[in-house]
């Protein structure tokens, strides 16, 4: 395994670290198969990562409590813990140290060594952060030792981004989306670049885009070639940057691992060339037209109050470039009719973290077909 320091808070990390948002889960039921995500978290410790990322939401609120148990037994000593508050459940000053305290209980821990503000964009930020005056009471928390490092992870646009870290200087690392796609997305390349220079570790969420990158469209394969394989291609591109101090991938299965682990045990930056790069512009520029809803499935959005399941919709919806609209109806035949039942509630814009006007998409959806 390869490590990197983590910006100031001047801790080595894994270069791979281990989320814990996509988790091995019992066929035909909606829950973890604990036994399993146990033992591929351990195998993955076990291998060297240092690093697992949960927070109060994954896995319907099961993801926390699920990393604590893998912990046990003598590997809360070998890994870092990182969970996030969840910023949409503060509705006054006193939830923070209360969210915080059910952290503790759910992780069985006294202490977590990674703390971020989940998920910030400048609504958050002027309307959570600012106004429920939430820094202090993070800084209360470090001061009794119950957090040890305290960052954030991001969702919005570059200048909210740098208006963030220019506001605080008490966050040492953050978290942003990142990968051979999204370089002009979010915070994007010029982001990246100016946390690093600001001294904050960054922590790249979503390299594989959702999967969507480990298995992309048989364009986008034919132009990144047979050199590597796509997900290497994918992972390879983020540790390239030397302003990169880990990637996480959520792993679900001990194939996953292994494969990760063997090419974390690879990572270096500047391992790409030239002639790499220009495929890399390639193949995005092949995905973007390819791509009719950037939605990584990540579920933020769920539950619809209304049952729509909505990455499922835009899964199949994106066939619609490459397939049209008969391969779309295969896939979802009464899409039409999932569609027609949102009823324009919003409360899935405001978790999307991907900021998709998913209500008109969903119309739109509806009326094509």
């Amino acid at each position: 395994m390869r490590y990197r320091k983590l910006g100031r808070t001047g801790v080595d990390v894994s270069v791979l670290g281990f989320g814990c948002m996509r988790l091995p889960m019992i066929e035909g039921e909606d829950r973890i198969d604990e036994q399993e995500a146990i033992r591929i978290i351990r195998e993955g410790i076990d291998s060297g990562i240092n690093y697992l990322d949960t927070a109060f939401f994954y896995h319907n609120g099961e993801s926390e409590r699920l990393v604590g148990k893998a912990v046990a037994d003598g590997y809360r000593e070998k890994a870092y813990i990182a969970t996030k508050l969840p910023l949409g459940e503060v509705k006054c000053e006193e939830d923070v140290e209360r969210i915080f305290a059910t952290q503790l209980e759910k992780l069985g821990v006294d202490y977590v060594d990674f703390y971020l503000l989940h998920a910030v964009n400048n609504d958050a930020w002027e309307n959570k952060v600012l106004k429920f005056d939430i820094l202090p009471k993070i800084e209360k928390l470090i001061s009794e030792g119950k957090i040890k490092h305290f960052g954030f992870s991001f969702h919005d646009d570059l200048e909210v981004f740098k208006k963030i870290i220019d506001a605080y200087d008490g966050f040492e690392f953050c978290q942003i989306q990142f990968n051979y796609i999204d370089t002009d997305y979010q915070a994007g390349i010029e982001g990246l670049e100016y946390a690093a220079s600001k001294g904050l570790g960054v922590i790249v969420m979503e390299p594989l885009l959702g999967g969507k990158l480990a298995a992309p469209h048989e364009s986008v394969a034919e132009c990144l070639g047979n050199s590597r394989t796509p997900v290497e291609w994918a992972l390879d591109f983020v540790w390239n940057r030397p302003e990169v101090s880990m990637l996480l991938s959520g792993m679900g299965s001990e194939k996953m691992v292994t494969e990760n682990i063997g090419y974390a045990c690879k990572a270096e930056s500047g391992m790409l060339g030239a002639d790499d790069l220009q495929t890399l512009r390639d193949a995005k520029a092949v995905f973007d037209e390819l791509t009719a809803v950037n939605c990584t499935g990540c579920e933020y959005c769920m539950p619809c109050p209304f049952g729509v399941e909505i990455p499922k919709v835009f899964a199949a919806y994106n066939n619609i470039t490459t397939g049209g609209r008969r391969l779309v109806k295969e896939i979802m035949p009464d899409i039409e009719y999932i569609a027609e039942r949102c009823q324009k509630c919003g409360k899935c814009v405001k978790a999307c973290p991907q900021q998709i006007d998913i209500p008109e998409k969903l119309r739109k959806i509806k009326n094509q077909f």
